[in-house]
């Protein structure tokens, strides 16, 4: 749908998915770059794996995006994609950039990993990002951009004003479920595995496959030899089902917080739905 309004209205793609940015993983990110065509797209295959991508880098190259694509007098268009970088960018979080702070990090470096946990929970109690919690490294950094954001004067990006319009597709809960499940058996039949095996294969560590989303992390499970294939399978069906409940949630308080959603019903032709609104048209 994004594609083909950005077809018809003379508009650029900026992708909103926080897997999309890594070159390599193409399946189980969901690229799908062949429905591009000639739609001009940013923020896809940018950085390599491994690399420490983030909502404050996400922010600033999003900017950058934004005002390349308004100078040239095109439309910007928003897809996909992580809820976090969606609402930083429609809620307008600010950020301030965290240089690397020797004299905390040897302050931490006392603290065992359940400590750092509690010390990180008092800094920020409406903690977006569970997954800093999982790996030392990433909770001294999150820890450190924390106290930095305590004494902070003013935010290190200046986002442009925008006045969005902000379209959701929803199905009927058991119609998604379906559709998640031909999604996964798709994805498995066109080499998502063999992509898993590729990128450890070209260095990336089974340790940094576990932060890049459920199929990474259940595949390299199975991988490993943890568990058969039959049930990485049908665990990661399931933790993908959870995952969307967690997303319609993260919506919903979108929404709460006042961003103005417009829902569209995915049975119908959704791009007749967007073209609806006077505001499109």
């Amino acid at each position: 749908m994004g594609v083909a309004l950005a077809e018809h209205f003379n508009g650029e793609i900026i992708s909103a998915d926080s897997r999309q940015v890594y070159r390599g993983m193409d399946i189980g990110s969901g690229k799908d770059l062949d429905e591009y065509g000639d739609v001009p797209y940013h923020l896809i295959d940018i950085v390599d794996p491994g690399y420490e991508f983030n909502v404050f880098e996400f922010q600033k190259r999003f900017n950058d995006a934004f005002l390349t694509i308004q100078n040239q007098k095109r439309l910007p268009f928003l897809v996909g994609g992580t809820g976090l970088y969606l609402s930083s960018v429609l809620s307008g979080y600010q950020f301030t950039e965290v240089p690397t702070n020797q004299p905390l990090r040897d302050k931490l470096e006392s603290q065992d990993h359940d400590e750092l946990v509690e010390h990180l929970k008092k800094l920020t109690p409406n903690l977006h990002n569970t997954t800093d919690l999982l790996d030392r490294s990433r909770l001294v950094r999150a820890i450190e951009i924390a106290e930095a954001d305590k004494v902070a004067t003013q935010p290190s990006i200046v986002l442009p004003a925008i006045k969005p319009l902000v379209f959701g597709i929803q199905w009927e809960r058991e119609k998604l479920k379906e559709r998640i499940t031909f999604r996964l058996r798709q994805r498995l039949n066109e080499g998502l595995i063999e992509e898993v095996e590729k990128l450890h294969r070209d260095g990336v560590s089974w340790e940094s496959l576990h932060f890049y989303g459920l199929e990474y992390r259940f595949i390299a499970a199975y991988l490993k030899g943890e568990t058969n294939k039959n049930d990485m399978i049908q665990k990661l069906n399931s933790a993908i089902h959870t995952f969307s409940k967690q997303q319609t949630k993260w919506f919903r308080k979108m929404a709460r917080k006042g961003t103005d959603i417009i829902w569209l019903d995915g049975e119908g032709d959704v791009y007749q739905q967007a073209l609806s609104y006077g505001v499109m048209t």
